[in-house]
């Protein structure tokens, strides 16, 4: 259970503002927090446990202001709060910190490697996940796990997130008509998961395979004087 020095009257998350109406001056702060949260809607279609928000408040005290996350994931929460969806995210309604979450560093860094970096392991946060598209020299990923309180910079591309079920890393790909490295989920075996876009185009290739070959078996059966069965 998530505990922290609260005020004795808490707020709802409707009651609060539900970002710092703070615009995005990246496409990549949103397409790649899109972009994870779509193959986690494929992944994990059936599960109810988890949430991921995207350019969401994330209140730890109702008298300051949020911290917004380009994105974050939270597990063992209620996927669908309610009809009306989350306005924000509540430490003290949802009783546990994200697991993970997520900044990809605009033109104008908002403190990703310090303020954010220690509000985050404050907050609980497992896994800080920084990427930087700018940077040429350093590392554009970064993963910190929190170890004792502090985080550690985990050196793995992809990393298995045992805690998570899941592993995260970059790679170079196709995805939003844009051939770019983005950041995807992977397997424990460092196999990359398929975004919805290259599942649903898997499958559609698999079915043309499979009417050719009904198309080739049911010529040759002509060509014997068969008529094939139609199914």
């Amino acid at each position: 259970m998530y505990q922290y020095e609260l005020p004795r009257y808490l707020p709802t998350a409707d009651e609060l503002p539900c970002s710092d109406d703070t615009p995005v001056d990246n496409e990549l702060q949103e397409l790649i927090p899109s972009l994870l949260k779509s193959i986690l809607r494929m992944l994990w279609d059936e599960r109810m446990d988890w949430f991921f928000g995207i350019d969401m408040g994330i209140y730890t005290n109702p008298d300051r202001p949020p911290i917004v996350p380009d994105g974050f994931l939270s597990l063992n929460v209620e996927r669908v709060f309610d009809e009306d969806l989350r306005s924000c995210y509540t430490l003290w309604e949802e009783e546990v910190p994200p697991s993970l979450v997520l900044e990809v560093v605009s033109t104008s860094p908002g403190g990703e490697y310090t303020t954010k970096l220690d509000e985050y392991a404050r907050m609980g946060v497992l896994y800080y996940v920084i990427y930087n598209p700018k940077r040429r020299r350093k590392a554009r990923l970064e993963i910190y796990k929190l170890v004792n309180g502090k985080y550690d910079l985990q050196t793995a591309n992809p990393l298995w997130m045992p805690e998570i079920g899941l592993g995260i890393g970059s790679e170079r790909a196709g995805y939003d008509g844009l051939t770019r490295e983005w950041l995807y989920w992977y397997d424990e075996r460092s196999q990359r998961y398929f975004t919805p876009y290259e599942r649903a185009k898997l499958d559609r290739d698999r079915a043309t395979i499979e009417s050719q070959r009904a198309d080739r078996l049911a010529a040759q059966l002509r060509a014997l004087g068969i008529e094939p069965e139609v199914p």
